[in-house]
């Protein structure tokens, strides 16, 4: 099986079982069965000898930093600051020893005058899945049916059909299915519900296939219907009605039907009533039997049996219902084992600190904690100390075995310990970079580990790259900039990433999984995967599900809203309220306020459609299958061009503006501020400049603007808002703030615009600003406060923040090739050494521009350049790296470079 089979109709992550996957507090977690979602936790928590612990708590600044991690989660670690800043820390490493062990490496190191007493915590639980929002441990049923019934999921139909056309219907959010809700006491924690109901016409058809004949059938439906409900039941050619009687809470409907035989059945249930229902399942079933059908709540079974281990210094956790045994080891002579029977130890575990007597500790009884408690750990001053331990899973027999074979041998395990750290060692790199070498290494372990199970989506749990461990959930335009930011760091983590969100074609409910701003980044992900290896089966894989993608925002298929006007503009309302991620981006925010959203749209929701319809017909250009789509994107590029040029410009205000529509869908006007100026003073009105569809002279003024220090260029980068607008903010979340995402998109715009000054200046200037930071604070911001330079908002964040992790390598790492959006790479060759170059390319800007690449060749050469098909110009950057002005392109062209 090749990797493209194995992505097919999966999203979830080719990551090991054991990883940094806790949604409470961080450490390792194994997940032995995805299925069920359950979790098992174990994380290390430090502290001082009867004062404090320190809780790592993943949802708020906790006084941990993800320090080190190689993609595969073979070894990564964490620094945990016991008394700021590195004066008493603890680095807390996990590291690979097989597929079903780690070992566990705890540093100690006190850098005061004074001696310090010490203590470490290992904390063992297992989680079950929680409801999203809720924060609730999910409870599911289980249906006991007599023999020979029939039970059906109410998932698994065949077709839901709304009488009222949805604009979701072909998008559902997170990839559930249409009408699919997440709720409690729910037979596989899904059901029908939400807007199911609330139309008379509701429609939902099965094709099953009943075993056995039922001489005298019933037929259950397990639901809820606050204010009952009538349901239109048809069985093949017969038509029943089933009254479903006011309830608050899900009960059994039953219906005579009488004799059933055997073999495939047709089966509809048809609102006949306009009340929200909720159905969970429905049941065939002989009469005579039908009171022995029962739904009964799966308890969680938390509490695991305690097993003496075979060794000292040793324990085995067994959790009821699970197969798998849970073996701890530990080489400090001093620890207790005592229980915590709380599911939060923020609070719990601070305020019993002082408790040195009990074993078990009752807290408020919803969870359970095991804890291995190492103390006192004596420590001298300048000093530091190394523990070592392991945890391991499998069969009793399996687990005693390990905990039996594996000796704490300090040498040993350091060898085991530097074996799987020298993964760590980055690409070879220019040594002007090595100043950035510490914030590189921090974004690197934060965005590698920013990685949670479970995530729910097209009914199964998976592990997911999340930007903060704040959003445990889906998202769709953070999860693409992820995925760039594995671009540069690992191909398969990259592509992991990229087909999460990529659904197979012809999918009715799901055009890709769409979680928050509609931005389609995987589509940029696609190019820049393609340019570094050029593999076919990589391209015949993606390209059909990314033209899905495409043809959806396109409003061309699954019943897609986002072409309503008579414009030709794009919105993307229906879908979700932000347009580009911006939340509080002034003219967005506006429009929303004053209920503009059915008459207005923005410029980037059709720049973005026109940059990636470029990139799919560069795409299609050079494939021998996919032919025919040409037409379609020139057409499109050609309509959505003519649009934003004819309706959105604004000579006076030298933007592109919000358009509003009358009523019937034609242009009325520009959106204008209170003051009378254009309301989109930001980047959504240069973003046609991206798109590449500006002439010269807009284009010029455009980037005058961008660059332009009373305007958008700051000391630590763009501004999402123009600085001299009325409506601009200091104190806003992206209005007065820099962030990365936006500013990577005008910086690959600089190298398709022939500006290698201009796009160094943006990427230097983030690189610039994130070493400051993260060497500050060991932390990695969302976004950073024009006013002060400083960063804020999520504290590990590792989405829209992955751009500083392609700056470095596209102007440090050697054998980086860095273009804009207009190449398509068709052949490349790059010399071991890094001397010579050698590329072919599909060029799809207009033959007038000079356009910039940008390749990282040996330093302390001198380089000369030619082309067939284009003219090139080279010269060396100071810095590193070979700088290349290509002019007169045809659409295939080719070059190299050599040294002199």
């Amino acid at each position: 099986m090749n990797d493209y089979q194995r992505l097919s109709n999966n999203h979830d992550l080719n990551l090991p079982s054991w990883g940094p996957y806790a949604k409470q507090y961080i450490g390792i977690s194994h997940i032995n069965d995805a299925s069920k979602g359950v979790r098992f936790d174990l994380s290390l928590m430090p502290g001082f000898y009867r004062r404090k612990i320190d809780i790592p708590n993943v949802l708020w600044e906790s006084g941990y930093h993800p320090w080190e991690a190689s993609p595969d989660f073979s070894h990564f670690s964490h620094r945990h600051e016991m008394e700021w800043k590195d004066r008493v820390y603890a680095d807390i490493s996990f590291t690979r020893i097989d597929e079903q062990s780690r070992l566990i490496r705890v540093n100690f190191a006190n850098q005061t005058e004074h001696p310090q007493n010490l203590v470490l915590h290992a904390m063992a639980s297992l989680q079950p899945p929680r409801l999203a929002g809720h924060g609730e441990v999910q409870i599911f049923a289980e249906a006991r049916l007599p023999e020979g019934a029939k039970w059906v999921d109410a998932l698994d139909c065949k077709e839901l059909v709304f009488a009222k056309p949805r604009p979701a219907n072909g998008l559902v959010y997170d990839g559930l299915s249409r009408g699919e809700i997440r709720g409690q006491h729910f037979t596989g924690g899904s059901a029908i519900g939400g807007p199911f109901g609330t139309d008379a016409g509701d429609m939902l058809r099965y094709e099953i296939n009943l075993d056995t004949s039922l001489k005298d059938a019933v037929f259950l439906l397990r639901g809820q219907a606050i204010r009952g409900a009538e349901l239109e039941l048809r069985l093949g050619e017969q038509e029943y009605l089933l009254h479903l009687e006011p309830s608050g809470c899900l009960t059994l409907s039953e219906l005579h039907i009488g004799s059933l035989p055997a073999g495939k059945l047709a089966v509809s249930l048809r609102t006949r009533s306009a009340n929200p229902i909720v159905l969970d399942s429905f049941t065939f079933v002989e009469q005579q039997t039908s009171k022995e059908a029962t739904f009964v709540d799966l308890p969680w079974h938390i509490e695991p049996e305690l097993l003496e281990g075979p060794v000292p210094g040793s324990l085995i956790l067994h959790y009821p219902d699970n197969p798998c045994y849970y073996g701890l080891l530990w080489n400090y002579p001093d620890a207790e084992i005592r229980q915590f029977r709380t599911d939060e130890l923020d609070q719990f575990a601070r305020h019993t600190v002082h408790n040195h007597v009990s074993a078990v500790l009752h807290g408020n009884g919803n969870g359970h904690y095991t804890n291995v408690f190492m103390r006192p750990i004596p420590l001298n001053p300048a000093s530091s100390l190394v523990l070592h331990g392991m945890v391991c899973g499998g069969t009793l027999e399996e687990v005693q075995n390990r905990l039996a074979s594996f000796a704490l041998d300090a040498s040993a395990c350091e060898s085991i310990y530097q074996m799987e750290r020298r993964k760590l060692e980055s690409a070879p790199a220019y040594p002007s970079g090595d100043r950035f070498a510490f914030s590189q290494q921090l974004m690197r372990a934060t965005l590698l580990t920013n990685t949670v199970f479970p995530v729910y989506t097209k009914r199964q749990f998976i592990r997911h790259n999340t930007p903060g461990r704040w959003w445990d959930s889906l998202y769709t335009w953070d999860s693409g900039f992820i995925g760039l930011g594995f671009a540069d760091l690992d191909d398969s983590r990259a592509m992991d990433c990229l087909n999460a969100y990529m659904t197979e074609p012809g999918d009715p409910e799901a055009a890709f999984i769409h979680h928050g701003s509609p931005v389609p980044v995987q589509h940029y992900l696609f190019q820049e995967l393609w340019n570094r290896k050029q593999s076919p089966d990589f391209f015949n894989y993606f390209y059909p599900r990314l033209r899905q993608y495409y043809l959806f925002l396109a409003g061309k298929i699954n019943g897609s809203t986002t072409d309503v006007f008579e414009t030709g503009l794009l919105q993307t309302w229906d879908y979700f309220y932000n347009s580009g991620g911006w939340d509080d981006y002034p003219p967005q925010k506006h429009v929303h306020e004053q209920n503009l959203g059915p008459i207005a749209a923005s410029v980037i929701t059709t720049s973005q459609l026109i940059r990636i319809a470029k990139i799919l017909k560069m795409a299609a250009e050079t494939s021998n299958h996919y032919q025919m789509d040409i037409r379609e994107y020139d057409k499109d590029i050609g309509r959505w061009s003519d649009a934003l040029n004819s309706y959105a410009w604004d000579e006076e205000a030298g933007y592109y503006g919000y358009v509003l529509h009358n009523d019937k869908g034609e242009y009325e006007g520009l959106l204008r501020h209170g003051s009378g100026t254009n309301y989109n003073q930001g980047m959504d009105g240069l973003y046609p400049l991206v798109a590449g569809i500006c002439d010269k002279d807009r284009a010029h003024r455009l980037i005058d603007a961008l660059f332009d220090e009373q305007r958008f260029w700051t000391p630590i980068g763009l501004s999402t808002v123009d600085q001299s607008a009325p409506y601009y903010r200091a104190d806003g979340y992206w209005n007065g703030a820099v962030w990365m995402p936006h500013q990577w998109f005008f910086w690959k715009t600089m190298f398709d615009y022939g500006y290698p000054d201009l796009a160094y200046r943006i990427a230097i200037t983030a690189l610039e600003l994130w070493k400051r930071e993260t060497e500050a604070t060991y932390n990695c911001y969302e976004h950073f406060i024009v006013q002060s330079g400083r960063g804020a908002g999520w504290h590990q964040f590792g989405g829209l923040s992955a751009p500083v992790v392609n700056w470095f390598a596209s102007y440090y790492e050697l054998g980086k090739v860095t273009t804009g959006f207009n190449v398509w790479m068709l052949e490349q060759y790059c010399k071991d050494d890094y001397t010579e170059y050698r590329a072919a390319f599909h060029y799809a800007g207009q033959s007038d521009q000079p356009f910039h690449i940008r390749v990282n060749l040996a330093d302390g050469l001198s380089y000369e350049a030619a082309g067939t098909g284009c003219d090139v110009i080279c010269s060396c950057h100071p810095n590193g790296g070979v700088d290349l002005i290509i002019s007169n392109c045809l659409p295939q062209a080719s070059l190299w470079i050599r040294p002199v």
